[in-house]
C-alpha cells in the first residue's frame, strides 16, 4: 500500500559483488557459464542480478546504469535475487553500501521524518524504524511542527534521547532486505 508512488523502475544499481566465471555452484562447463554481479538498486534498495556486456568487468562499489536507456556496462538484468540468495562477498558489502548511500541521500531520509504519516488509527510510520516508540514519534512530530529537520544531526539534537537515526534507517533497511517486515518504506516490493 505504501508503495503505490515508488513505481519508478532503478536507474542505477551499486555491485556488491562480481563473479567473472559465473557461481561457482554452476556446474555447466565454463564456455557456457556467463559472468554475474550482485548489485543493489541506489534508489529502492532492490537486489539484483545482473549480467555484463562481453568483456566488462565489474568492481564492488561501482555504480552501473541499468535504466531503459543505452547501458554502458550492463548487458541484461537477470531478475531480483533475495538476501538469501547473496554471496557472502556480496552480504557483507551491503551494510556499508547501504550506510553509503544513506549518508549521500541524507536529505531523501530526513524527508521521511519530516513527512511521515500514520499508517492507522493505532501505527504510525516512524513507530516502524527500530527503536522507536510512541514517545519519540511524538517528540519527533511535534519538532518538526515547529521546523523541518535540517539533517541527522538537527533531528538528534532536537528530539530527546534519540537514537542514531543514520542507524536507525539503516537497520530498517536492512530488516525490509531480509523481508520480515510487513510495511516497506525503504524497499521496493
Amino acid at each position: 500500500m505504501e508503495n503505490q508512488e515508488k513505481t519508478s523502475k532503478e536507474e542505477t544499481a551499486i555491485v556488491l559483488d562480481f563473479l567473472p566465471n559465473g557461481y561457482p555452484y554452476d556446474d555447466r562447463p565454463m564456455y557456457m557459464k556467463t559472468p554475474i554481479a550482485q548489485a543493489v538498486g541506489k534508489e529502492h534498495f532492490v537486489l539484483l542480478e545482473l549480467v555484463p556486456k562481453k568483456g566488462v568487468h565489474l568492481r564492488s562499489f561501482e555504480e552501473v546504469y541499468i535504466g531503459d536507456g543505452k547501458r554502458d556496462k550492463v548487458h541484461h538484468i537477470v531478475g531480483k535475487i533475495t538476501l538469501s540468495k547473496l554471496t557472502a562477498t556480496a552480504k557483507s558489502e551491503l551494510e556499508f553500501v547501504v550506510k553509503d548511500v544513506i549518508k549521500k541521500n541524507e536529505k531523501r531520509f530526513i524527508d521521511f521524518f519530516n513527512r511521515a504519516r500514520p499508517l492507522s488509527t493505532r501505527m504510525h510510520q516512524l513507530e516502524l524504524l527500530p527503536g522507536l516508540g510512541k514517545k519519540h514519534m511524538w517528540q519527533i512530530i511535534e519538532s518538526r511542527d515547529e521546523k523541518p529537520f535540517e539533517d541527522f544531526a538537527d533531528l538528534k539534537n532536537r528530539v530527546k534521547l534519540m537514537p542514531d537515526p543514520e542507524k536507525t534507517v539503516l537497520k530498517r533497511i536492512l530488516q525490509e532486505l531480509e523481508g520480515s517486515e510487513k510495511h516497506k518504506i525503504f524497499v521496493e516490493g
